[in-house]
């Protein structure tokens, strides 16, 4: 399997595991479980081609681990990032470090100052203990800011945060008297 191939397969799967399960019908549960053997008969209906062993080779070589097998090894599931209502994964609340980072564009600053984080079509807003995640994570929209989260002030007036399984911190939202931006950073462009 080339990387390229790779590649296809990871979005294929994040598109159906985190947003739409019924294009290819099937039914995620609420915990985001899908059987694999169900995502093969459902890819094969839409005229694509994928085996067990390239869906083993997705998750064992994802760099951010978006992906997970049950424990039996049926099962597969995204750990977070979900649009789709039908799933709620239920993670245990976690206390999270004093300060959390998030990457976003410039353009969209003007939005943030004003509404803070919000999940968008996602469950959570997504929050990462490490700055060069972020960063990463802001390229991929534009020209990159780092917003460090205030994440330990924000916990202790009640907001929950989770850790999904591949180091993802999840929270509902996060209000713009918890955000800080780079010294200097200016205007949106």
């Amino acid at each position: 399997m080339k990387e390229q191939e790779v590649t296809q397969l990871s979005k294929f799967l994040s598109y159906v595991l985190r947003h739409k399960p019924e294009s290819i019908g099937v039914t995620l549960d609420p915990e985001g479980w899908a059987s694999v053997d169900a995502i093969i008969a459902g890819a094969a209906k839409s005229g694509r081609l994928v085996v067990r062993e390239m869906v083993e080779r997705v998750v064992a070589t994802n760099d951010k681990k978006r992906f997970a097998f049950s424990p039996d090894g049926l099962r597969i599931r995204a750990v977070q990032g979900h649009s789709t209502t039908e799933v709620a994964i239920s993670f245990e609340e976690q206390v999270p470090p004093a300060h959390l980072y998030h990457g976003t564009a410039t353009r969209f600053l003007p939005s943030i100052r004003e509404q803070g984080l919000l999940p968008g079509n996602r469950h959570h807003v997504h929050l990462s203990a490490d700055r060069q995640v972020a960063v990463s994570v802001g390229t991929r929209h534009g020209k990159p800011v780092v917003l460090t989260v205030a994440a330990a002030a924000m916990h202790a007036q009640g907001h929950t945060f989770h850790l999904s399984e591949n180091g993802v911190w999840l929270t509902e939202t996060v209000p713009p008297t918890f955000l800080n931006e780079p010294p200097n950073h200016g205007e949106a462009s």
